[in-house]
């Protein structure tokens, strides 16, 4: 039976605008994404009734359908159903070493690397553009997740352009590992706080070719020259030029101004890197997780002492990792 091993690799913002509501009921974003080397292990494994079944190890993570890699395989499956009666189902392990509900998009991630190993498994021979087109009816950050990197994502966060690679630097995150602050309702809060900032035209949604920006898989010739038309414009150039301060400067979440007044613990945290010589510090997506930009390994390892040594709980975790250029990536195969 063939069986696939996928690493995962989490996601950061550096970068979250809310710019106002859509026809969908989404909000339209302005989003920079960056991957980063901490990750998810993933083991897919074919077995011969048509049957999904799902296990990982970490205690707050569903093994029943409610989990977005079961809705992948469920997705694959109805998508391409004459494959499915013919070679059966899907036997997931998942190896969490992203943290749950973190902002993180460790659900995300998974889901992924599932749609990946079930267009191997299958021997579908699915392009990039169409796991992505796949990816993005399950979730807004999946499609991210599949091609990793550095990119601007509009729209939901499912509309995709590249940017060039950030190589060579490092995060410390920090979550404290009983809190969980749910996206709906960050989002929701946000609205009904800010809703009257919000763009009211229909017609100025924003997508990458509206920007003059490719979408991922098209040529990047005329990115920088149009990087300013972008909300994100500043930081989207100091990408560009590898301005790495500028960079930590620039860092920008919408969603900060509801969920660090609701979570004390995560205005301290914030607060603590900040004041412990980051380049820059933020919070990533809906939170609660809390990451400063460091210029090398050594920096990030000082930033965490530091930090750990003004927050005295015992509930409060830390990683050190570094950005990474690539999304999933098979690391194994056996047929």
């Amino acid at each position: 039976m063939r069986s696939y091993s996928l690493i995962a690799p989490a996601k950061i913002n550096l970068y979250l605008e809310i710019l106002g509501d859509r026809p969908d009921g989404y909000h339209e974003l302005a989003m920079i994404l960056q991957s980063i080397e901490l990750a998810d292990h993933i083991n897919l494994r074919s077995i011969s009734t048509d049957t999904i079944r799902i296990q990982c190890d970490h205690p707050q993570v569903p093994n029943d359908e409610s989990n977005l890699a079961y809705k992948a395989v469920k997705l694959m499956a109805e998508e391409f159903p004459d494959v499915f009666a013919r070679l059966g189902g899907v036997e997931i392990a998942i190896k969490k070493q992203i943290p749950v509900a973190a902002g993180l998009a460790g659900g995300s991630t998974d889901a992924a690397a599932v749609l990946m190993g079930m267009d191997l498994m299958w021997q579908l021979g699915l392009t990039q553009p169409e796991l992505q087109e796949l990816a993005a009816k399950l979730g807004s950050d999946i499609p991210f997740c599949l091609a990793g990197g550095t990119a601007l994502a509009t729209g939901r966060g499912e509309a995709l352009s590249p940017l060039p690679d950030l190589e060579n630097l490092y995060v410390v995150l920090a979550k404290h590992r009983n809190l969980m602050v749910s996206t709906v309702w960050a989002y929701q809060t946000y609205r009904s706080e800010f809703g009257h900032t919000y763009i009211r035209d229909r017609v100025s949604i924003v997508t990458p070719e509206q920007l003059g920006l490719p979408t991922l898989g098209s040529s990047a010739e005329s990115l920088e020259s149009r990087a300013a038309r972008v909300h994100s414009g500043p930081m989207v150039n100091a990408i560009f030029n590898k301005n790495v301060s500028q960079i930590g400067q620039l860092l920008h979440n919408d969603l900060e101004k509801v969920v660090l007044p609701a979570n004390p613990q995560v205005m301290q945290l914030r607060e603590a890197f900040e004041s412990s010589g980051a380049l820059g510090t933020m919070m990533s997506g809906s939170g609660p997780t809390v990451f400063a930009l460091c210029e090398s390994e050594a920096h990030a390892q000082e930033i965490q002492q530091n930090v750990r040594a003004r927050i005295a709980d015992p509930d409060l975790d830390f990683w050190v990792t570094k950005f990474s250029n690539h999304g999933v990536q098979v690391v194994s195969t056996v047929n």
